[in-house]
């Protein structure tokens, strides 16, 4: 079992604080008080959420050139947010919702990053914390970078499988496991959810008897979905009755929002479920930090479609 949260948050909350030494200069006492209380709200959370690492194949990994190894951080970009620039060996990390609010559903979350890296904080881990929230299972999926989008499926694949095979271990309804991604997350996400049918890759036990068909998709800011002629749907995204109902937030600055508008527009010319909506500002890549409307917004109105949306297909 490998467990790289910990690691990930001292990371982030060590750059934080340097951050804040450096623009408070004058007042000692509120430096050392702030830094205080940040570290015991990182560790209350730390040790608040369930967590555990699962390896997604069990043997060779399809595909892959390069032996398992652990994944390897982005040492190079310096800002708030955590990045994985290189994955081997994929995995799905796990997040449990406290048992008082668990609603028997589960989502895995595609972080994005280009299918360069992963923006594993912000477009990931945060995101599980909010599920688990609002009562979701939270699996944020390690898939193969850089620029392995093949692999990337056939880990997104193979990650829907195995959460549908385990889902007895945390209580969850094997019929209501949905996809979730941000930006190339979201492509990936895209994709997951219209090319179900296909077998890209060797079965290598009996998980792969299962469906990989997720119940429900949210693409929040999603890229690559136009790449069709004339900024047309991207034509590997094959649109049949069975495509799961999706949720698309985009806002209209973003330069890669002709992708949601393209995506929206297909799917309801298909006569397919799908609840669009767009903002005028937050560009690209805010999560659910605060400090901008759209990812301040999207979060509410994803609880709003869940809840409606669960209720539709159960």
């Amino acid at each position: 079992m490998r467990d790289f949260s910990l690691v990930v948050k001292i990371i982030y909350i060590r750059s934080f604080l340097l951050l804040l030494y450096s623009s408070i200069n004058k007042f000692k006492k509120m430096r050392i008080f702030i830094s205080f209380l940040l570290l015991n709200l990182f560790f209350i959370n730390v040790f608040s959420q369930k967590k555990d690492m699962i390896s997604l194949w069990p043997g060779k990994v399809p595909g892959e050139s390069k032996p398992k190894a652990a994944p390897a951080a982005d040492t190079k970009t310096k800002d708030n947010v955590f990045r994985y620039a290189e994955v081997t060996d994929p995995a799905l990390e796990v997040f449990l919702p406290d048992k008082s609010v668990s609603n028997g559903s589960a989502v895995i979350i595609c972080p994005g990053g280009g299918y360069n890296i992963l923006a594993y904080d912000l477009e990931g881990t945060e995101i599980a914390g909010w599920l688990n929230s609002i009562g979701f299972t939270a699996f944020v999926l390690q898939y193969r970078i850089p620029q392995k989008k093949d692999g990337a499926l056939q880990d997104a694949q193979r990650a829907l499988r195995v959460v549908r095979s385990e889902s007895g271990k945390w209580n969850i309804d094997p019929d209501n496991i949905g996809i979730m991604g941000f930006s190339a997350g979201g492509s990936l996400s895209a994709r997951a959810s219209t090319r179900f049918n296909e077998k890209t890759y060797p079965p290598v036990d009996k998980t792969d008897s299962l469906s990989c068909r997720p119940s429900f998709t949210m693409l929040i800011y999603p890229a690559y979905l136009d790449q069709g002629p004339e900024l047309s749907l991207t034509p590997e995204l094959k649109l049949s009755d069975e495509v799961p109902p999706m949720f698309i937030f985009e806002t209209a600055v973003d330069p890669y929002c002709n992708s949601a508008f393209v995506m929206g527009k297909a799917l309801r010319d298909a006569k397919l479920s799908v609840e669009v909506h767009v903002l005028p500002q937050g560009a690209h890549g805010y999560g659910l930090r605060k400090g901008t409307r759209a990812g301040e917004t999207w979060p509410l109105l994803a609880e709003q479609w869940l809840i409606e949306t669960l209720n539709t297909i159960n």
